[in-house]
């Protein structure tokens, strides 16, 4: 791996050079014990009240940016070469320049993470198209804005991940991907956020979003799976699903359980007949589903299929990954 510009990713807390790959003060193996938090922000590392960026940044005005979460387990990020591949085809399809190399970007990350005493942690890699003025016209934004967050994530309880989630189908529908790409990972959410709503406001912790065709796509924030007999079916990205790095992560695990995996369009029939369903998703990992519209799916509690796929996953985090 090329050893990452000093001026760009090998920063101390206060933004001084230090050696490429040395480790900040503190062991990372020292979880953050309510330090202040250290963000990443355009080439150095501040206070959590310092990490500011400008009201007509373009990331913020018109959300014309992309991003990347990610997992790390036990000092090992997981997938962190495919999350930086992912971020860089994103902002290569707006046309906007991350002014970084991705093995500088790796390193970013490493470095957020051990400056912030985490070893099991979650990161957020924001690329914005920067400051510019009330326009849309992106040439108007000189530099592009770079902050990354590492912090804990915890979206759902213990016991929702050992009972199930309750679904519910919403009447907003996943965006065309003929207007915009569900492979690029931009920075606007509204069309995921007004699901979400829904269900809230419904009283479920989660959504299911169908296409125009009325085909099942993705929950707001993470892709869907059923289990029927010895096959797992999850929707094809050509219908407006994201093609998640955990959804691939399960479909490969999945083929070594002697699950049969397949992509195909799928109804809220079959979802309701489905044996086992579950959603996956770099924060919310695995998460069995025992409910959708009120109707039970399998025997109401999380399946064999789920419980082996969840296990596999855990055991696979563990030692798959960029280690600190």
């Amino acid at each position: 791996m090329a050893t990452a510009r000093a001026s760009t990713t090998s920063l101390t807390a206060n933004g001084t050079a230090a050696a490429a790959g040395r480790q900040p003060s503190g062991s990372p193996r020292k979880e953050r014990q309510g330090g202040s938090m250290k963000i990443y922000l355009n080439g150095k590392f501040v206070e959590k009240s310092e990490a500011t960026v400008s009201v007509f940044d373009h990331g913020l005005l018109y959300g014309d940016g992309v991003f990347e979460g990610i997992r790390s387990y036990g000092g090992l990020v997981f997938k962190l070469r495919e999350h930086i591949d992912r971020l860089f085809e994103s902002a290569h399809t707006i046309m906007l320049r991350v002014p970084h190399t991705k093995d500088e970007c790796v390193e970013i990350v490493k470095q957020s993470l051990r400056i912030n005493h985490l070893t099991d942690g979650y990161i957020r890699m924001v690329v914005t198209r920067g400051t510019g003025d009330l326009g849309l016209d992106p040439r108007k934004c000189a530099q592009p804005t770079v902050f990354v967050i590492a912090d804990k994530i915890r979206l759902y309880s213990k016991k929702l991940y050992e009972e199930g989630l309750s679904l519910i189908t919403v009447a907003t529908q996943r965006n065309v991907p003929e207007a915009l790409n569900p492979q690029i990972k931009s920075l606007n959410y509204l069309n995921n956020i007004l699901a979400k709503i829904e269900a809230v406001t419904a009283g479920f912790e989660e959504a299911i979003m169908l296409s125009s065709s009325g085909y099942v796509t993705e929950c707001t924030g993470e892709n869907i799976f059923i289990v029927k007999g010895k096959r797992l079916l999850t929707p094809p990205p050509y219908i407006g699903v994201l093609r998640g790095i955990t959804r691939q992560t399960v479909m490969d695990l999945a083929a070594s359980l002697k699950l049969q995996v397949s992509e195909e369009l799928l109804t809220r029939h079959d979802l309701f007949n489905a044996d086992e369903c579950f959603l996956t998703g770099t924060a919310a990992e695995i998460v069995p589903v025992v409910s959708i519209d009120g109707r039970t799916i399998g025997q109401g509690k999380p399946g064999p299929s789920t419980k082996r796929l969840i296990e596999a996953f855990r055991k696979v985090t563990q030692t798959d990954g960029v280690r600190l």
